[in-house]
C-alpha cells in the first residue's frame, strides 16, 4: 500500500482555510490573519480567558452597540483604538497600543449590523494581541436572548443580514463537500424549522439563518460569542453588563463565565441560572436606574465590591443614561449605556477612560470642544469642577468632564 503524499495531504486543509476566508470576506469584507486550524469555530487555546486581569496603564470601555456599525465605528475611533475610516479594512485597525479596552455587550438585536459588528470586534481582538492590547467582550442579555432563540429585538434588516451570511455560508459548505478526503463539514441548518406559522413568510429565511447562526454551537455564537466574559475584572474594576449580586460573587466569578461558556459551546442543556430573570448578572438594574422612585441601592453595591478583593467601582451598561455616562455611589457604579445605537437612541458617542492605577478616570466625547493637543477639554457651564468621576454623581447635576477626540 503506497503511503500518503505528504504534499497532497495537506491540501485538504488548505482548501477549506481558503474557503473559510473567502466566507469571511463575503460575509464582512474582511480578510483575518491565517489561522493553523482548519476549523475556524474552533477554540486554538483550550485554556479559558482569565476572569481577572491586571492593572493596565490605559484600560477604555465602550457601552452597547446594539448592531449599529457606524456608531460602534466612531465609538471605537473616539476610544483611540481603530482609525477612523468609513471602510471595514479601515476600522479593523488597531491603534490603541497597550490599551485594555472593554465593551460591555448588546452588540446583537435593534440594528441592521450585526454580524459585521461581531467581525469587526473579532478581527481588532486578533490586532490588539499583536501590538500589545487587548479587546475584551462581555456579554449582554442581548446575546444570551439570541442563542436561547428569543428573537424578540431582532429587526427585518438584522435578519436580512442573516439571510445574506446563510447564502454563503452554505456556499462554502458546498464547497467543502466537493473536496476528497476532507471531512464532512457539520450542517448547522439541519434540524432547524424552515417555516414559522404566524409570522410573514418573508422573514422565514432570516429566522432560519439565525437559529442556525446563534444557537449553542451555531457558527456564529460558538466563533463570536463563546469565548466572551460574563464577569469581568481588570484591576480595580468589575465590567458586566447588568449587574452583580452577593449571590454571583459566592457563586464565583470563574465559575460563572465557565458555565456560560459551556451552554454557548453546547456542552450545556439550558442557559445557567446566573443569566436567567431580572436579577440575572446579565439583566440587573438594581446600580443602573437613578429617578422616578428608584436609586441605586449603595449600601448592596458596597457590599458586592466588598466580596472582590481590590475592586473599587463596577462598570455596567443595559440601562440607557439619556444624559450620557453617569457615576453614583461615591463613583463605585457607573453607567456606560448612552443609547448609542440609533435602533434605540442613537446617543452621542461617549468612553470611559480609566487611566494608570484607576485615578484618572474621564469621559471621551465627540460634541464640539476646545481642542489642547491631542484632546480637547469641555466644560458644561453648570458643571461644579470636581476630579475624577465625582462630578459625575447625581448631586452635580448632568454635568460631565467631556473630551472630544480630534483627528
Amino acid at each position: 500500500m503506497e503511503s500518503p503524499d505528504p504534499i497532497c495531504g495537506g491540501v485538504p486543509p488548505l482548501v477549506a482555510s481558503f474557503v473559510d476566508t473567502f466566507v469571511d470576506y463575503c460575509v464582512s469584507g474582511l480578510f483575518f490573519p491565517t489561522n493553523p486550524n482548519p476549523n475556524p469555530n474552533a477554540n486554538p487555546n483550550p485554556d479559558p480567558p482569565p476572569t481577572r486581569l491586571p492593572p493596565a496603564a490605559r484600560l477604555v470601555a465602550i457601552g452597547d452597540l446594539h448592531g449599529d456599525l457606524h456608531k460602534a465605528r466612531e465609538a471605537l475611533s473616539l476610544a483611540g483604538l481603530s482609525e477612523p475610516s468609513s471602510s471595514a479594512a479601515g476600522a479593523s485597525r488597531w491603534c490603541g497600543g497597550a490599551t485594555v479596552a472593554v465593551q460591555v455587550g448588546d452588540v446583537l438585536d435593534r440594528g441592521g449590523d450585526e454580524i459585521r459588528l461581531l467581525y469587526l470586534l473579532h478581527r481588532l481582538k486578533l490586532d490588539a494581541a499583536r501590538h500589545g492590547g487587548a479587546l475584551l467582550t462581555v456579554l449582554g442579555n442581548h446575546e444570551v436572548m439570541n442563542v436561547a432563540g428569543d428573537f424578540r429585538y431582532a429587526t427585518p434588516a438584522g435578519l436580512d443580514e442573516f439571510e445574506s451570511w446563510a447564502r454563503w455560508f452554505r456556499a462554502g459548505l458546498a464547497m467543502k463537500r466537493l473536496v476528497p478526503d476532507l471531512p464532512p463539514p457539520r450542517d448547522p441548518f439541519r434540524g432547524v424549522p424552515r417555516s414559522f406559522p404566524g409570522i410573514k413568510p418573508e422573514f422565514w429565511e432570516g429566522l432560519t439563518a439565525r437559529i442556525a447562526a446563534l444557537r449553542p454551537e451555531g457558527p456564529i455564537s460558538a466563533r463570536f460569542l463563546a469565548e466572551n466574559h460574563t464577569v469581568l475584572v481588570v484591576g480595580d474594576s468589575v465590567f458586566v453588563h447588568g449587574g452583580l449580586l452577593e449571590s454571583h460573587v459566592e457563586h464565583g466569578l470563574e465559575t460563572i463565565n465557565e458555565e456560560v461558556r459551556e451552554w454557548i459551546r453546547g456542552a450545556r442543556p439550558r442557559a445557567p441560572a446566573h443569566v436567567r430573570g431580572r436579577d440575572a448578572v446579565v439583566w440587573l438594574r438594581k446600580f443602573s436606574e437613578d429617578g422616578e422612585g428608584k436609586e441605586c441601592d449603595c449600601t448592596h453595591l458596597k457590599d458586592v465590591l466588598g466580596r472582590i478583593p481590590g475592586t473599587r467601582r463596577m462598570v455596567m451598561g443595559h440601562t440607557i443614561q439619556k444624559q450620557g455616562i453617569t457615576a453614583a455611589c461615591g463613583e463605585q457604579a457607573v453607567r456606560i449605556d448612552v443609547g448609542l445605537s440609533r435602533g434605540c437612541g442613537d446617543g452621542a458617542p461617549q468612553v470611559l477612560e480609566i487611566g494608570s492605577g484607576g485615578n484618572a478616570v474621564r469621559v471621551l466625547a465627540t460634541e464640539p470642544a476646545t481642542v489642547v493637543g491631542r484632546w480637547g477639554v469641555r466644560r458644561r457651564e453648570d458643571e461644579v469642577a470636581k476630579e475624577g468621576l465625582a462630578m459625575l454623581v447625581k448631586e452635580s447635576g448632568t454635568g460631565l468632564r467631556e473630551v472630544e477626540a480630534t483627528a
